[in-house]
């Protein structure tokens, strides 16, 4: 996975005060339909959470909104070893 890629957590702040993946952006998945044309502008974008269910969650919403170069990372955890690789 290349470095140009924006990267998005949508886990809730709490979460991502806690521990988040460094230069990711938080956008809590209750509040991504607020912000898809912002999204739009960070094509392309990996979402992550805690364990995935919400990525998908947010890919699937955001594709069916037209934005085409979003992928989910999957969890907190997957999305680190796949960036340490």
């Amino acid at each position: 996975m290349d470095n140009t890629k924006t990267i998005v957590d949508v886990r809730t702040k709490m979460e991502c005060f806690i521990d988040k993946i460094e230069g990711s952006i938080n956008i809590p998945l209750d509040q991504v339909p607020n912000h898809v044309e912002e999204i739009r502008a960070m094509q392309p974008v990996v979402i992550y959470c805690a364990a995935g269910v919400r990525s998908a969650q947010a890919v699937s919403f955001l594709k069916q909104e037209g934005l085409i170069e979003v992928y989910d990372g999957g969890g907190i955890n997957e999305l680190r070893q796949k960036l340490n690789k």
